[in-house]
């Protein structure tokens, strides 16, 4: 199998502006080590690991670009399917790790479960409304939270719209859950956790192979990461750039870690609706959440009351922007990047509020429903996964209307 060779990590790392004193890293380190100290002495030591891993979790992402938006359209526009494999890696890790302790419904001694939900037009509608938000606004829940940790200020209006659409879900939730639906469906319980697991298994090489065929059968070539020299070299893992399989594999560990110490898997999007909530609160605008049916489940009918610092996704979230920051700033690459044209600004707006309103009416986002619901044997995983894709393919031909490329570089950034 011949590969095109990609650049060196080497190379792609010296082209890059670097950091002349050791300020922001400085900066960097201390700002996540006062977070870490404030939630172990204000909230639990519970929080300070969550957001330690989160933090992993942001230097994994930023150092891999390990992205889903960027792979998707790679894969839609130009038959390059390198990201789209890693995240069938990613998976295949992750079920081997999932099932087995979701089949025994304890981890460690500690009750663990998955994110099982209804497959119904919710799910459908929601997550192909949030594939075309992925394009628009050039990031997915997590690429948004490394992006802006890096750096990029232009993840900002995505984020800030991904509050105000999870915010307006959350008003019609009634409504999309009243939709006709079909019960949840687990396929360790129907099947097992072994033929689960080669089920599962099955399917991902279906998918690589399928985008190696097609890859090959376009270019007559595969792309391939370049062969890794120097693995010793300790500076490699603090400054990257990491391999695609490399942000796999620490992923999908990262995500068992947050199964067995919250008996669920990890989640993004569900902080954004709370965020928003917040915000509302601040500004006092009269919204009567007590009277939302989002905010009347169970887990949910507190969020409100309490400070965001003991919500599990809303500190896990900051471990990732706070994560990237550390990362970009020891590998030299901080910087403000803000500048773009006001119909890229629009896009981004846009493409939040769809984000967030898909991710909310979904039961999640690429990461909550897509690897969570996935890794936990959920069909409505699968569900999302076909709608997503197929609103990342209108997303990705949209793009041009607001003057945003369908090219994408070699490494993929989310």
């Amino acid at each position: 199998m011949n590969s095109v060779e990609t650049p060196s990590p080497d190379i792609a790392v010296e082209s890059q502006p670097q950091s002349k004193t050791l300020l922001v890293p400085g900066i960097a380190l201390a700002l996540f080590g006062y977070c870490l100290y404030w939630l172990q002495a204000n909230e639990s030591s519970q929080q300070m690991w969550l957001m330690l891993i989160g933090g992993f979790l942001g230097l994994a992402l930023y150092h891999a670009s390990f992205g889903f938006t960027t792979a998707w359209r790679n894969f839609i526009v130009n038959k390059r399917g390198r990201g789209l494999r890693a995240q069938m890696v990613m998976l295949a890790v992750a079920v081997c790790l999932f099932f087995p302790a979701l089949g025994a419904g304890e981890l460690f001694g500690e009750e663990v479960r998955g994110y099982i939900r209804p497959l119904g037009f919710s799910v459908l509608i929601g997550a192909f409304i949030f594939g075309i938000g992925m394009q628009l606004g050039n990031g997915c829940a997590s690429g948004n939270l490394y992006h802006a940790g890096g750096g990029q200020l232009r993840a900002i209006p995505s984020m800030f719209g991904f509050m105000v659409g999870g915010l307006w879900a959350t008003a019609d939730y009634e409504w999309w859950m009243e939709l006709p639906q079909l019960a949840p469906v687990s396929v360790i319980e129907s099947t097992g956790v072994i033929p689960a697991i080669i089920l599962n298994l099955a399917l991902f090489a279906a998918i690589a192979g399928f985008t190696l065929w097609l890859e090959k059968r376009t270019h007559g070539e595969v792309e391939t990461d370049r062969p890794l020299r120097g693995i010793t070299d300790w500076r490699r893992y603090l400054k990257g750039p990491w391999p695609f399989i490399w942000g796999a594999l620490v992923l999908a560990l990262l995500n068992f870690t947050t199964l067995a110490m919250t008996g669920r898997p990890w989640a993004v999007a569900v902080a954004y609706p709370l965020w928003g909530a917040k915000l509302a609160m601040l500004l006092e605008l009269e919204l009567e959440f007590d009277f939302w049916t989002y905010w009347l489940q169970p887990g949910r009918e507190t969020a409100l009351e309490e400070s965001l610092t003991s919500d599990v996704n809303s500190v896990m979230n900051a471990g990732v922007l706070l994560g990237a920051f550390a990362a970009a700033a020891f590998a030299g690459k901080f910087s403000f990047q803000w500048r773009l044209p006001v119909l890229h600004w629009i896009a981004a707006l846009l493409g939040g509020v769809m984000l967030g309103y898909g991710a909310t009416i979904a039961f999640g986002c690429n990461i909550g429903a897509y690897f969570g619901g996935i890794a936990s044997g959920s069909l409505h995983g699968w569900l999302w996964l076909v709608a997503a894709f197929a609103g990342s393919y209108v997303g990705s031909y949209i793009r041009p209307l607001f003057k945003l490329d369908t090219k994408t570089s070699t490494r993929s950034a989310c």
